[in-house]
């Protein structure tokens, strides 16, 4: 579902506001059962307060992205804000996400992020010719 707002958000070569508004809606629904699973516990599985493994490696790079895809702010899902801090704090995942380049330290600007949908958006649709 994230991948479809992003899609509808960043890349459609034109905005359509019924499918922004569906899969930005539908990425809010499916944080909110991320949050209510993380309420009493640090990852996704595992017995107790959960183990970390690939269901928090698989999901992580998807909700970091959480802006990328339109969602404009994780106040309402507290328990994911608290969880991607968990997980970014590990040297592991720090050191991964400069693979295969290093990256910004700071999130990007509005402006940034425009500019870099609007070389993606090239991309993909060169790619389909």
């Amino acid at each position: 579902m994230q991948g479809q707002a992003n899609h509808f958000y960043r890349y459609a070569p034109e905005k359509i506001p019924y499918g922004i508004n569906r899969y930005i809606t539908e990425t809010k629904r499916l944080y909110s059962v991320l949050n209510d699973r993380l309420a009493d516990r640090e990852y996704l599985v595992g017995s107790g307060k959960g183990k970390y493994g690939l269901a928090d490696i698989n999901t992580y790079p998807w909700v970091r992205s959480w802006s990328w895809a339109g969602v404009d702010s994780l106040e309402a899902f507290p328990n994911v804000e608290a969880w991607l801090k968990r997980i970014s704090e590990r040297p592991q995942v720090d050191s991964g996400l400069d693979v295969p380049e290093p990256r910004a330290k700071q999130p990007p600007t509005k402006e940034e992020e425009e500019k870099a949908a609007e070389e993606a958006r090239k991309w993909i649709f060169q790619a389909q010719k």
